[in-house]
């Protein structure tokens, strides 16, 4: 599977790492908080560098929906459960900063976008009473969302919430565009190395153990999604959930505005036009990563959704992202807990990314250089606590069973038959749970436990991957290591 943006992306070079490297700072992660907290900087005048696993956008960036969007499902319901209104009022003020920034990128760079009204809908009376009481949420947070019961799509529904003029752009045009601005600043895009761990050097500073050699800087930022490392417990107190993507090509009418529905399951709209080819593109079905067993019959039921109402549609793109859900409903964004005041991290904007990543880069950045933000530091004052990692276990308590059943399940199953193609499962050799997958006719033997905190892996037949059903860590077919917070790949098992 392969989203529509990576596969369209302009080319973003990738310079070299020299031995002995050192930066004033370093950003772990070259997607959209990554390279927006790294130009920041290198505006600034720092020494800059970005260090990519994969490539520019390959996880989260290149497999999004790109809404730059303030009305955000019910967000501003829930997070006004958890918070006062004060914060809510500085989310939507960091979310406002970060459209806004982003947006004046677009226009100072010749970047194209589409403004578009968001609209949530509901089909149902209990999504009708959600969207009345998010429209409440988002007038006391300061947004002038508007309900009505009309919308321009092909199916009845009974209300809507609507803010006007909002956003939605390619994203590796975007991300492209920050490249360039980077490296014209004298940043340095590093693709292809892996940060492996992060040791402190002494009061000044820290050392990057990476897969090209060691790196050392005065500030590191984890851009990766979820932060790669254990220390500041952000595993603990985030869900890592999977949902879905379709692209096709449309000939009926297609409705123009950016919708998400209040109902399950989720089904999100926005048009995209790429290449002088207009596209539908569809996305929901999400899930807990590693809790499904059948993940390409979630991108066959988008597919069969989309030809109900659009029958021209015609599938061209499938694709899969992954977020992270925050128990405190906020993101938690600053330093991280026992990294010695020089390790920075941003994690859990609740698949709501867009904005999120600018607003968390401006506020890294500007506490990394000595800036004051008043809405950060309201918005950004909830940090990773106790409460908040027992709140993730009792809504999650399913993940301390899954490490024990993973294990049984895989040391309980025995046999030899190789999988069909595009088939996984776990068998046991010995005491070993082993994951065996045939994918376009090649046969892969890996460990089927994850090196982060070693839970049994799940085959994912629509990816072709192997992920953990703990904290999200996926793995390629044969092992490679794709996201999540392990930081190494999988045991090659071939005898």
């Amino acid at each position: 599977m392969r989203s529509l943006w990576l596969d369209t992306a302009p080319h973003i070079p990738s310079d070299t790492l020299p031995d002995g490297a050192s930066f004033d700072s370093v950003v772990v992660g070259a997607g959209l908080t990554g390279m927006t907290t790294a130009l920041l900087l290198a505006r600034a005048g720092h020494r800059v560098a970005i260090l990519e696993s994969r490539t520019a956008g390959a996880v989260t960036t290149g497999n999004t929906t790109a809404k730059l969007s303030l009305l955000q499902g019910t967000s501003m319901s829930t997070i006004l459960k958890h918070h006062d209104a004060e914060l809510a009022r500085a989310y939507v003020v960091g979310n406002r900063e970060g459209q806004s920034w982003l947006l004046r990128f677009c226009d100072d760079h010749g970047i194209g976008y589409e403004t578009r009204d968001a609209v949530n809908y509901a089909t149902t009376d209990t999504g009708a009473r959600k969207l009345v009481s998010e429209h409440e949420a988002c007038t006391e947070s300061g947004l002038a969302t508007e309900l009505g019961t009309a919308a321009t799509l092909p199916f009845p529904v009974r209300r809507t919430l609507r803010l006007k003029d909002q956003a939605q752009f390619h994203p590796l045009e975007v991300l492209a565009g920050l490249a360039s601005e980077f490296r014209r600043h004298g940043g340095a895009l590093i693709e292809g190395v892996r940060v492996e761990g992060v040791a402190k050097t002494g009061a000044d500073g820290v050392e990057l153990k990476t897969s090209a050699g060691a790196v050392t800087a005065s500030n590191v930022v984890l851009a990766t999604g979820i932060p790669i490392l254990d220390r500041g417990g952000y595993f603990a107190v985030l869900q890592p959930m999977r949902s879905y993507c379709v692209a096709l090509t449309v000939d009926d009418d297609v409705p123009e505005d950016m919708f998400l529905s209040a109902d399950s399951p989720t089904r999100s709209l926005r048009t995209a036009t790429v290449d002088g080819t207009k596209y539908l593109i569809v996305g929901g079905n999400g899930h807990k990563v590693g809790h499904s067993s059948n993940t390409q019959a979630k991108v066959d039921d988008l597919t069969r959704w989309a030809q109900e109402y659009f029958p021209t549609a015609r599938p061209a793109y499938a694709w899969s992202a992954q977020d992270y859900t925050p128990a405190a409903a906020v993101p938690y964004v600053g330093k991280v807990p026992a990294g010695g005041g020089h390790i920075y991290a941003a994690t859990g904007y609740n698949k709501w990314g867009m904005t999120n990543a600018v607003a968390a880069s401006m506020a890294l950045s500007g506490e990394i250089l000595g800036g004051n933000m008043p809405w950060a530091e309201t918005l950004y004052r909830t940090k990773v606590s106790p409460s908040d990692a027992l709140q993730t276990v009792q809504a999650n308590a399913v993940v301390g069973m899954d490490m024990v059943t993973g294990w049984l399940s895989g040391l309980a199953k025995t046999g030899e038959t190789a999988p069909g193609e595009g088939e996984g499962r776990v068998v046991r050799e010995g005491a070993r749970p082993i994951g065996i997958c045939t994918v376009d006719g090649v046969q892969h033997r890996v460990s089927a436990v994850c090196p982060h905190l070693r839970g049994i892996l799940n085959w994912n037949d629509a990816e072709r991957s192997w992920d953990c059903p703990l904290h999200g860590s996926r793995f390629t077919a044969d092992g490679k290591l794709l996201e999540g917070p392990s930081t190494s790949d999988l045991a090659d098992t071939r005898r």
